[in-house]
């Protein structure tokens, strides 16, 4: 698979620049990314299996809708495995993970006032990629990887609709979840990391829930 091309259309369809519903045209991407539509559809066929896109007979590449009920269960699938990967990550943490931790809180305290949903985006996927680095399993990671990718389109959808006001109070969630972390790691009880990690993506769920129902609206 052409992981160029498979990451380029992945951040393109995760940061919402290919609109959930659109449709996208094979020859037309062939010729952008300057390759036959044979490794295309290899990458293509992977971004279906990670319910991304659908390939439909005919008429294109539908980038995947941003279903509520859908995104939910993924969500409910992802708290189990972030704790268990939250447990993981506890075990290996040394001190420059902990000054990593330190410098996302840094970085975020910066976005206050600031509204840029492209650069919380990115934070909170470096905090993930820390797990992942401690964690060390690459099956566990795999998993998180996909199961994130969905359900960080409806939560980037909301930051982007944000005011100021309501953007202000998600950064500082944010900035709450890596302190409260950090002080759960340095009891070094694993357990407890899960459980936080748990639970910090519970309360980011029903923020996202509350949010994007009542954009609907």
């Amino acid at each position: 698979m052409n992981h160029d091309i498979y990451n380029r259309l992945k951040e393109r369809i995760v940061f919402l620049e290919a609109a959930p519903g659109s449709i996208l045209k094979e020859q037309i991407l062939a010729k952008e990314f300057g390759v036959s539509r044979t490794p295309l559809r290899t990458v293509l066929f992977r971004l279906e299996w990670e319910h991304l896109v659908k390939i439909l007979p005919r008429t294109g590449i539908q980038v995947a809708e941003l279903e509520l009920n859908t995104i939910t269960n993924v969500f409910q699938a992802r708290l189990e495995l972030e704790a268990v990967i939250g447990t993981m990550a506890a075990e290996r943490f040394t001190r420059p993970h902990f000054k990593r931790l330190d410098e996302f809180a840094v970085q975020c305290e910066s976005l206050l006032d600031h509204k840029d949903p492209r650069a919380l985006g990115n934070l909170d996927m470096e905090i993930k990629q820390l797990f992942y680095q401690t964690a060390d399993n690459p099956f566990l990671i795999e998993m998180s990887e996909r199961l994130y990718a969905l359900t960080f389109r409806l939560w980037y959808f909301n930051m982007v609709k944000m005011d100021n006001m309501t953007w202000n109070l998600e950064v500082f969630s944010v900035k709450e979840d890596l302190a409260d972390l950090s002080q759960t790691l340095e009891t070094g009880d694993p357990q407890l990391v899960g459980q936080a990690r748990k639970a910090q993506l519970l309360k980011h769920l029903k923020r996202i829930r509350s949010r994007f129902l009542g954009l609907s609206e």
